[in-house]
């Protein structure tokens, strides 16, 4: 996986500050690369932005005195931001309990396909957080779901040294545990994803399967559907009680294909787009325009696995902001 990189990067919420403050520059430029994180760890954009914002609401609240005295400010920031961030998932058990049905990482799209105005700059004006998110396999729904079986110190770990590349002794300053603490946490998070991982599917392979099984469904072609789903398929789907969705999983080829033939027929004119979501080819579902179905796959042997679809209305503002 590849290390996100940051970039300069600034939103209008960013408190405003004497240009000629020497640790401006680094501060503000910390922003991307602190989105990238947050949102790993959390597997929520909003969670995410959130917790930056406080990090920097804690960066603004020191005196210019103590400021200056940071050697770094954007390990400062990090540190900062990775125990806001632990704290954020230590009451998300919590609050996920009381969730209504299944729960799913927040979907990202690649705003570059979709959206005019964006790509190449061209006086787009400030980006917004999903613009700042790395789209590699370390954001994939597969991986993100398997984060989700983590506890917040393994995912912690893992994302900082595995994704972000840090050494464990800055890892252990950062939460508050020993090197070595953090390198057996690392370990265990690290047998979670090899016991998860599925044989990669090449992206334009994935994208010719999705394409299949976009037709399939427009054509409500159950049997087409069950070939191109595998037998032991999964399909979750995320409503968070403010839009229809199945409460729990629905498991099996057949029993999917059903599914969805059912909800085509009680939703007529959606219409359904290939897009890419969380870096890999997936479909989006809209009504008049507006997005309302966000779905990612997993794949093996040319055959989808795993779809996870999100309904959520919170979880789609990113796919229906407008430039």
């Amino acid at each position: 996986m590849s290390s996100p990189s940051s970039s300069p990067s600034s939103t209008p919420s960013e408190p405003v500050r004497d240009r000629s403050e020497p640790t401006l520059g680094a501060v503000v430029g910390e922003r991307r690369r602190l989105i990238n994180i947050g949102y790993r760890l959390l597997g929520s954009l909003a969670e995410a932005e959130d917790a930056v914002q406080e990090t920097y609401a804690r960066w603004y609240a020191l005196s210019r005195e103590r400021q200056e005295a940071v050697e770094s400010p954007g390990a400062w920031l990090t540190t900062v931001a990775t125990r806001v961030c632990l704290d954020v998932l230590g009451s998300a058990r919590v609050r996920r309990e009381r969730y209504v049905g299944e729960w799913i990482p927040e979907p990202l799209p690649d705003r570059t396909e979709w959206m005019s105005g964006r790509a190449g700059g061209g006086g787009a004006g400030p980006a917004d957080p999903a613009d700042r998110v790395t789209l590699d396999e370390s954001v994939s729904m597969a991986f993100l779901v398997v984060l989700e079986s983590m506890t917040p110190a393994e995912r912690v770990a893992f994302i900082l040294h595995d994704v972000f590349r840090y050494p464990f002794a800055e890892v252990a300053g950062m939460v508050g545990r020993t090197p070595a603490a953090c390198r057996q946490l690392a370990a265990s998070a690290r047998k979670r994803v090899r016991a998860a991982k599925a044989p990669a599917v090449p992206a334009a392979g994935q994208a010719g399967v999705v394409r299949d099984f976009k037709e399939a469904w427009e054509a409500k072609d159950i049997e087409a559907l069950v070939g191109l789903l595998d037998p032991g398929a999964t399909m979750i789907a995320d409503g968070g009680g403010l839009a229809g969705a199945a409460l729990r999983p629905v498991e099996g080829g057949e029993r999917i294909a059903e599914y969805l033939i059912h909800i085509a027929a009680k939703a007529p004119g959606l219409t359904l787009l290939e897009r890419t979501v969380n870096g890999r080819p997936g479909l989006v579902a809209q009504h008049d325009g507006v997005t309302v179905t966000v779905a990612a796959f997993g794949l093996t042997g040319g055959r989808v696995t795993h779809i996870w679809a999100v309904r959520n209305p919170e979880k789609l503002q990113a796919w229906n902001e407008r430039s």
